[in-house]
């Protein structure tokens, strides 16, 4: 099954990271933007606090817990 980017990406959903640098972390999106060139990118926030920049691309929203 190939994952394709949610459109439902915004800012405060948790998501986890399918693709790139980032592979397999996971977090709350925050400050999302778009390129001059079209490109999405997202800061996530891990729950230890990390923050790390990844294109909207490579992540997939996922369902609240509980």
């Amino acid at each position: 099954m190939t994952a394709k980017p949610s459109e439902k990406l915004i800012d405060g959903a948790h998501c986890k990271v399918v693709g790139g640098t980032h592979a397999g972390k996971s977090g709350i999106v925050r400050d999302i933007n778009t390129s001059k060139t079209g490109h999405v990118t997202i800061t996530v926030v891990q729950a230890n606090g990390e923050r790390f920049k990844t294109l909207g691309k490579n992540v997939v929203v996922q369902a609240a817990a509980g």
